[in-house]
């Protein structure tokens, strides 16, 4: 399934995506724990937009595989009057 905007594909290769940033002018945007921790594992992320909402929950998928380590600049953040914050970040390389 794909659109003018959108392109959906059914596995994860890194060298797809690299491919892709070099020929697009607009932001790609990689979602969910498991497909954001490839991504950021694969070292194609530049930037990572995230929110901490003030839940504790157990258990859960983990975003961040074993063995990152992201040296992060802060750009933004926002902090919501429900207590939910924004982060944004660049990730160095």
């Amino acid at each position: 399934m794909s659109s003018a905007r959108t392109r959906i594909e059914r596995e994860f290769d890194p060298c797809t995506v690299r491919r892709l940033k070099t020929t697009t002018v607009r932001d790609i945007t990689v979602g969910g724990a498991e497909l954001g921790g490839q991504a950021i594992a694969s070292g194609i992320v530049d930037e990572l937009n995230l929110l901490a909402v003030p839940v504790l929950v157990g258990g859960g998928k983990r975003w961040l595989p074993d063995g990152v380590l992201l040296d992060l600049d802060l750009l933004e953040s926002r902090r919501f009057g429900n207590g939910v914050v924004f982060l944004r970040y660049r990730v160095n390389p």
